[in-house]
């Protein structure tokens, strides 16, 4: 015999409340006949007699008045439950998780996400930074951020910042000591300062100008994927570093980097916002990609 449901009990608990099948079936918009039989099924799924009925008056039996002091106040935490569930639809709240790899949070979302949350408050922002790849709907994320070459073809992606463009930098003392590299190979015969992923591939650096690509797998004096590590090893001459300009723009404008083989370092489309296909999109996420938005365009207007 198949379980009551909710509608099963909502008509119970509107007959009893109302002692009037006439003036319940009203209430919860179905015909008297409709009821009746619901309430007949209710029992007979129960196995037992709820209501003594007659043509004039409803009683509620034993097991009636039992029933109603137990469900009448469940079905009132169900449906306040589904109200704020509803109120839910328009409000940006919970919490957000987003994995991303540690340069695009470094250099896209540690600058919006401050602002993000003083826009919505009611949002609580989980930002993993790793630079394995991840399967975001397993791991539970609702967002993920990757780069155009790495995204699965089933996700919905849209550009979380503009143009970004890999540089070749040294310290001056370096460049003295060793020279200027004038051509990616001429990499292969200095020492350079690199990083390994966490699957343990370490990269091959990759150049390209007017359509030709040259890689190259040059020595690694030190390899680290710590930026402030990197970026001190840069600065005190410890070898030549491939890395995103949003790390080293502020040391090349003050000479304390010099970039080296521009014309090699064109630049790429950046990091997406990346997240599964579905009909609603969590209001959370929702707010975030009406955030990011808005934020490129306001950068846009300032540079």
């Amino acid at each position: 015999m198949a379980e009551p449901d909710l509608r099963d009990l909502d008509v119970f608990v509107a007959v009893a409340r109302t002692r009037n099948f006439r003036r319940a079936a009203v209430e919860i918009r179905v015909s008297v006949s409709s009821l009746s039989q619901r309430l007949r099924d209710l029992e007979e799924r129960l196995g037992v007699r709820l209501m003594n009925r007659t043509t004039r008056s409803v009683a509620l039996t034993e097991a009636g008045e039992l029933l109603l002091s137990r469900v009448a106040p469940a079905l009132r935490d169900v449906g306040d439950a589904l109200e704020q569930v509803r109120g839910l639809r328009g409000i940006a709240s919970g919490r957000l998780r987003i994995n991303a790899p540690p340069p695009a949070v470094d250099l896209v979302l540690a600058p919006l996400a401050g602002p993000f949350l003083s826009a919505h408050p009611q949002v609580d922002l989980d930002l993993v930074s790793e630079s394995g790849f991840v399967d975001i709907v397993s791991g539970g994320y609702d967002a993920g951020v990757r780069y155009g070459e790495h995204l699965a073809q089933d996700m919905v992606a849209i550009p979380l910042s503009g143009p970004q463009r890999y540089v070749v930098v040294a310290s001056p003392g370096y460049i003295a000591r060793r020279g200027r590299p004038l051509h990616p190979k001429d990499l292969l015969d200095h020492d350079c300062i690199r990083a390994r992923y966490s699957s343990g591939v370490m990269h091959d650096l990759e150049f390209e100008r007017a359509g030709q690509v040259v890689k190259v797998d040059p020595p690694a004096k030190l390899i680290s994927t710590n930026m402030n590590l990197a970026m001190r090893a840069a600065l005190d001459g410890v070898g030549i570093w491939a890395t995103l300009d949003g790390y080293v723009g502020d040391a090349v404008k003050s000479g304390d980097l010099i970039s080296l083989m521009e014309e090699w370092c064109e630049p790429f489309p950046g990091p997406f916002l990346y997240y599964p296909s579905r009909r609603q999109t969590p209001p959370a996420l929702r707010a975030f990609i009406d955030f990011v938005a808005d934020w490129r365009k306001r950068e846009g207007r300032g540079k």
